[in-house]
């Protein structure tokens, strides 16, 4: 716990205070945000705000998780078998990071070409595909010393689903599918300030709990296996709640500074990365389909585009004056702070319900 305590608490001062030196930087590189003429008209006042604030809170989760596993070396020797990074850090933070790569090169593009206009649909999609298709194999294929991979061979909803196993290339499948769903997820999310930032520090901090959870009652820890017929067949767990618990804190840090009227926006850096990085706890916690729940912000927001896209061919006919979600509710007359709010909210109830599911099935097993 005390690993988890320091990497949380690291992550939220350097994000904290390293925001507003990041706002100096890319107001003085005039890296402004492009607001698109089509959105709503009360938008073109946050037209030259600074993007590609993103950068921050990963840079400050990479640090923190590196001052976790300092204070790991002060606990006793049963508990730091995780004590040197492990696969998992590398397929989670690398997912982060490469995610957020893909993110910050649509910003720069944006920035550069003073418009809306980053990367195509194309080029994006094309750079996720190749960031999660790396780590999907690293995930699946390498293996520790007791043979467990970061991600199954199995579909998994609180834990794997015995009779839906895909192999390891549909694995391969299943876990790009995962991280392109939720990056893009995140990345509709945001728009209004502080609502995807918001939202991800809620599902962030209930994949810190599952993991911590999980590191309790681990399959990998003797002590506990050797006296309890339930445990969890995770790979080290503890890894996974330190670096939620520190990219929950790092957002903590930023959203002082992306609350309304925000000073700063994460841009499709921080978007993006944050999407790959809740994708990876999915896959790695074996809770992929619970995934859809506890996330289930991003995904009705995404289902909402997908909904005016199918509704629009196919009739002619919008079902929302505006998509994504939150852009229909300002046109209908909702205040901006209104409607983060109240998508927090929704947030935090997907996220409970997630979690009551997951206890659940933890004392149903036990019982």
């Amino acid at each position: 716990m005390r690993a988890v305590i320091v990497a949380a608490a690291v992550a939220f001062i350097i994000s904290l205070f390293g925001t507003p030196v990041a706002i100096r930087v890319f107001t003085a590189l005039k890296a402004g945000q492009p607001i698109r003429s089509v959105g709503p008209a009360s938008h073109q006042g946050k037209k030259g705000t600074p993007t590609m604030g993103g950068v921050v809170f990963i840079i400050a989760t990479v640090l923190a998780y590196a001052a976790g596993h300092v204070a790991l070396t002060t606990l006793p020797e049963r508990q730091i078998a995780q004590e040197s990074p492990t696969m998992t850090a590398l397929v989670l933070l690398g997912l982060f990071v490469f995610c957020g790569v893909v993110g910050f090169l649509d910003d720069f593009l944006k920035v550069r070409r003073r418009n809306s206009d980053g990367l195509s649909a194309k080029g994006k999609l094309l750079g996720q595909l190749i960031v999660g298709g790396a780590f999907a194999i690293v995930a699946l294929y390498v293996p520790s010393t007791n043979g467990e991979t970061v991600a199954s061979e199995h579909i998994s909803f609180i834990r794997d689903i015995s009779w839906l196993d895909v192999g390891k290339v549909g694995s391969v499948l299943v876990f790009v599918f995962v991280i392109m769903s939720m990056s893009n997820g995140v990345n509709l999310t945001d728009g209004l300030d502080g609502l995807a930032t918001g939202a991800s520090i809620l599902v962030l901090g209930s994949y810190s709990l599952i993991g911590f959870w999980q590191y309790r009652h681990w399959c990998g820890d003797s002590d506990y296996a050797r006296v309890n017929d339930y445990c969890y067949q995770v790979r080290d767990p503890l890894e996974i709640a330190m670096i939620a618990a520190a990219a929950a804190a790092a957002c903590v840090g930023f959203l002082w500074w992306n609350t309304s009227p925000a000073r700063i926006f994460m841009g499709d850096a921080g978007a993006l990365g944050l999407g790959g990085l809740i994708g990876g706890l999915a896959v790695a916690t074996r809770t992929t389909l619970l995934s859809v729940i506890i996330g289930g912000l991003f995904v009705i927001i995404t289902m909402s585009v997908v909904i005016q896209i199918i509704s629009f061919k196919t009739t002619g006919k919008r079902v929302f004056r505006m998509s994504p979600l939150q852009h229909h509710f300002e046109l209908a007359g909702w205040s901006e702070v209104n409607i983060v709010v109240r998508f927090w909210i929704v947030a935090g109830i997907c996220v409970a319900i997630g979690l009551g599911l997951f206890y659940s099935d933890f004392l149903a097993t036990m019982g």
